[in-house]
């Protein structure tokens, strides 16, 4: 099982309970600089990430997600006309943000993802956190996220599926700034499951998150 972002370590991985590895390594490449920037990253200025309007939970409650303009994401998650799921969809991605900005500030018990996790999801996303943390490395690059299906049941429950492009996103080590540079696989494909409850403040948190590298199903 896999997690987001592209390879800390070759020889390194995760107990299965984590449920969060990092995907293959290609070659390595230098960023001596702040002015260096990554091939296909948008380098615009990032702009805090608002509480989703579609959402229960009050705005006011929400974390605020600010995080470096050398990490950019595309969501081909169109609406869906479903309140509660357009609610799961606009929490996801905040989720997502939330672990990216756990690894920016090296911090794995960073609040504004713990808003979003939940139990063993949490348990595993903090230990795959730590592992930036432990190596003094961070994240650059464009995500692109895509092929979403989600089911809510009357219960508070609902299951999410998505693909993942990571074929624009990279390690950077914080001490030498340096970058490494990953070719294009089918690896660089990753399919997504979780699993989410609504709980009191009407937030949808990630319960469970299994995932798969080079799943045929999000092949270009």
């Amino acid at each position: 099982m896999n997690r987001r972002h592209p390879t800390l370590l070759t020889a390194f991985t995760l107990t299965a309970a984590a449920a969060l590895t990092l995907s293959a390594c290609g070659s390595d490449d230098s960023a001596s600089g702040d002015n260096d920037k990554i091939a296909g990253a948008d380098t615009g200025s990032s702009t805090p990430s608002a509480a989703p309007a579609e959402t229960g939970a009050q705005q006011t409650d929400r974390p605020k997600i600010e995080l470096p303009s050398d990490l950019s994401y595309t969501f081909e998650w169109p609406k869906t006309g479903d309140k509660e799921k357009d609610a799961v969809l606009a929490d996801t991605k905040e989720s997502i943000k939330a672990v990216d900005l756990a690894i920016t500030n090296q911090d794995a018990l960073d609040e504004a993802y713990l808003y979003y996790y939940e139990g063993e999801a949490a348990a595993g996303t903090q230990e795959f956190i730590q592992n930036y943390v432990d190596q003094k490395a961070g994240i650059t690059g464009k995500y692109r996220f895509y092929a979403p299906e989600v089911a809510v049941d009357k219960y508070g429950t609902a299951s999410f599926t998505y693909c993942e492009d990571q074929g624009k996103a990279y390690v950077k080590y914080l001490k030498t700034n340096k970058v490494r540079k990953t070719e294009v696989t089918e690896k660089s494909y990753v399919i997504y499951h979780t699993s989410l409850k609504k709980n009191s403040e009407g937030v949808w948190e990630i319960q469970k998150i299994t995932s798969q590298s080079g799943s045929p199903k999000c092949q270009p």
